[in-house]
């Protein structure tokens, strides 16, 4: 089914809770992986998709439909994954690499991680990023999102997009050539 036709179930009381059920059918996966690859951990990143579908939730009303909706849905979820961390960061009260760090013992404990070890020193490589390269870098590399598109999500320029981009990958380059 369409965003169109979702957001008029939507809007339509006596059909609004369907539309929410089939607009978090069509994201939920895809915002998950998102998530995921920001938090890392599978339990972390469920609970902050459902925080972004609350606000998602309560915010549908305001959506004015002048990006497209799932940049809408993807700006929420990025901001929810960093509000996370920054709240992480706080109660571990260590610099944000002391998150990284976090993070990365995150992938090798427990059932967090299924890929070989070349994925695991990629995901390594990632959480050494910064918040926002990390984040593009993602958006860039595994989701595909084209640059205008990261632009609506993110709010910020292409050209910054892609110099933070270039940057991301040089750095990723560089820990897989060094590690």
């Amino acid at each position: 089914m369409g965003d169109k036709e979702i957001l008029d179930k939507f809007r339509d009381a006596a059909t609004k809770e369907h539309g929410f059920t089939l607009l978090v059918r069509k994201y939920q996966e895809r915002l998950y992986w998102h998530i995921r690859r920001m938090v890392v951990d599978h339990d972390d990143a469920n609970d902050v998709l459902q925080n972004a579908f609350i606000k998602i939730w309560k915010g549908m009303e305001n959506f004015r439909e002048e990006a497209q909706l799932y940049t809408w849905l993807y700006r929420i979820a990025s901001n929810e994954s960093i509000t996370f961390l920054n709240s992480k960061k706080k109660k571990m009260a260590v610099p944000m690499d002391g998150v990284s760090n976090y993070l990365a013992q995150t992938l090798t404990t427990g059932n967090n991680f299924t890929g070989d070890e070349i994925q695991l020193k990629l995901q390594k490589a990632i959480l050494e990023l910064p918040d926002k390269q990390r984040e593009v870098f993602n958006l860039r590399y595994y989701d595909e999102m084209p640059y205008e598109e990261m632009s609506e999500v993110l709010g910020t320029s292409v050209g910054a997009l892609k110099a933070s981009y270039h940057h991301a990958a040089k750095k990723v380059e560089e820990f897989l050539l060094n590690h």
